[in-house]
Formats: C-alpha cells, sequence, structure tokens
C-alpha cells in the first residue's frame, strides 16, 4: 500500500494513490445478522486502506470501529426478520478529510439516545465510543423508506 510508516517524522504519510480516486464512496447492503456486521466492519477496514488510510493508524482504527459499532447496532436494535441494513462510507478531502459513516436499518420505533441519557446496563457503551471517536454523529429517519440513519464523521487528520 502507499503508506509509509517508518517515516522519520513517525507519522503515516497519507497518499491516495488508490484506483478508486474518483469515487470514494463505498455503499453496500449486508444482512441482518452478526455475520453482516462483521462482513461490513472488514470492508471498511479494506476500503479505507486501499483509499490511502492505512492499517494500523489512529484515523483508521478509530473510523472502522465507528462502523462496526454502528453495524452493530443495526443488527442488535434495528433488525427487522428479512430486512437488510445499508452501509456507507464517504471519503472528502475538503476542507479537511473527513469519514462518513452511515448506517441505515428499517426499524423505525428504535431511535438511538445519546450515551447521557441512556442507563448502562449490560450493553450501551456502544455509542459512547462512537461519541468519543466521531467528531459529530447523529440519526434521522431514512428517506424514502421506513427506519433510520444513524450517522458518524470522523477526522483523518
Amino acid at each position: 500500500m502507499t503508506s509509509n510508516i517508518d517515516s522519520p517524522t513517525g507519522n503515516a504519510q497519507l497518499t491516495f494513490l488508490s484506483p478508486y480516486l474518483g469515487s470514494r464512496t463505498f455503499a453496500m447492503r449486508f444482512t441482518s445478522t452478526p455475520r453482516g456486521a462483521r462482513l461490513a466492519r472488514r470492508l471498511v477496514a479494506v476500503r479505507l486502506d486501499e483509499w490511502g488510510v492505512p492499517y494500523g493508524t489512529e484515523a483508521h482504527d478509530g473510523v472502522v470501529l465507528v462502523a462496526a459499532e454502528l453495524a452493530t447496532n443495526a443488527v442488535r436494535h434495528g433488525r427487522v426478520p428479512g430486512r437488510d441494513f445499508h452501509l456507507s462510507l464517504r471519503v472528502t478531502e475538503a476542507p479537511r478529510p473527513v469519514a462518513r459513516v452511515e448506517v441505515s436499518d428499517t426499524r423505525a420505533e428504535r431511535v438511538p439516545h445519546r450515551p447521557e441519557e441512556a442507563e448502562l446496563g449490560d450493553g450501551g457503551r456502544g455509542l459512547l465510543l462512537v461519541a468519543g471517536l466521531a467528531q459529530r454523529w447523529g440519526w434521522h429517519p431514512r428517506p424514502g423508506a421506513p427506519g433510520k440513519t444513524v450517522w458518524a464523521e470522523c477526522a483523518l487528520a
């Protein structure tokens, strides 16, 4: 890949020499199962590396963790039998490098709550991780279909 982890400055150099340079958007539907959530996480990791955000960097690991949490929440809390969830990843460079992850499910009546509003019993820590890693996050009703979209934006620089 194009990272230079052993550079003299100690920082990975982000170089965008991917064949996907013209279109840095990835979107796919996944089965609402733990296997679908794992596949979504792995494909986000591969895409980021192909787009010049190398494995092992703080930016890469943060975006992958956010994608994994949102996909897992779609499976656990947004699952409707027989319906898939949709994940999209978009990386933009201007005005600053940002990765936006959006996960849509078909369950409209279960909406995410801010971590400070939720009881933290056996679960509920996933959105705490998202809130800690993302610059911004939120949700909105899914346009033109039942359900909701949960999104998060993470800095890449």
